[in-house]
C-alpha cells in the first residue's frame, strides 16, 4: 500500500539531513509534491501487466509484429534516479491470437513504473508478453540513458545501455532473431 505520510516525513529528514530547512518557503510543499510525484512514477508497483494482455483478436497472422521506439521512464532501483529511453517489442502471434498495439505499449509503461534494473525490465517483459499472448517467440530490446552514469559517479551524459531478451522462435531461430534486429535497427 502506498504511504504517502511516511515519504512525506522521510523527505522532510533527507532535507534536514542536506543542511536545508524544510520550512523555508521553497520547500514548504516539497515533501508534498514528492510523495505525489513517487505516487505516479511507482504506479506500476500495484498494477498487473498481464492485464493489458488480456485483449486479444483472432487475426490470420503468425508473421512478426514489432512495435518500435515506445518511450519509458523509470528509476534505478540502485540509487533511485531515472533512467529512460525506448523499448522495442516484437512478438510472433501463434494461432492468430494478436493483441492491441497499444496493449503491448502499456505493458512497458506498466513494468517500466516500478523500482527496476533495466535487465530485469526487458526480461519481464519479454516474459510477460510470452507467457500472456502464449506467443511463438518474443524479442525486447531496451535502449536506456542511466541518470546514475550521468549525473553522479562516472558523469557519462549520452552513454546508452542496451539490453536484449529473446523467447521462442526469436532464440531458436537465427533469421527471425536477424530480421527483427534488422528492423529494429531501420529508420
Amino acid at each position: 500500500m502506498f504511504d504517502k505520510e511516511k515519504i512525506e516525513t522521510a523527505v522532510r529528514m533527507i532535507l534536514e539531513a542536506i543542511g536545508e530547512d524544510p520550512e523555508r518557503e521553497g520547500l514548504v510543499a516539497t515533501p508534498s509534491r514528492v510523495a505525489r510525484m513517487y505516487e505516479e512514477i511507482f504506479c506500476g508497483m500495484y498494477e498487473d501487466p498481464r492485464k493489458h494482455l488480456q485483449v486479444m483478436f483472432t487475426e490470420d497472422h503468425e508473421e512478426m509484429v514489432l512495435i518500435k521506439d515506445i518511450p519509458f521512464y523509470s528509476m534505478c532501483e540502485h540509487h533511485l534516479l531515472p533512467f529512460f529511453g525506448q523499448a522495442h517489442v516484437a512478438y510472433i502471434p501463434r494461432k492468430g491470437k494478436i493483441t492491441g498495439l497499444s496493449k503491448l505499449a502499456r505493458t512497458v509503461e506498466t513494468i517500466a513504473k516500478r523500482p527496476q534494473l533495466q535487465e530485469r525490465l526487458t526480461c519481464t517483459i519479454a516474459d510477460m508478453i510470452m507467457e500472456s499472448l502464449n506467443a511463438l517467440g518474443v524479442l525486447v530490446v531496451v535502449e536506456a540513458e542511466h541518470m546514475c552514469m550521468t549525473m553522479r559517479g562516472v558523469k557519462k551524459p549520452g552513454s546508452m545501455t542496451l539490453t536484449s531478451a529473446v523467447r521462442g522462435l526469436f532464440k531458436s531461430s537465427q533469421a527471425t532473431r536477424a530480421e527483427a534486429f534488422s528492423l529494429i535497427r531501420k529508420h
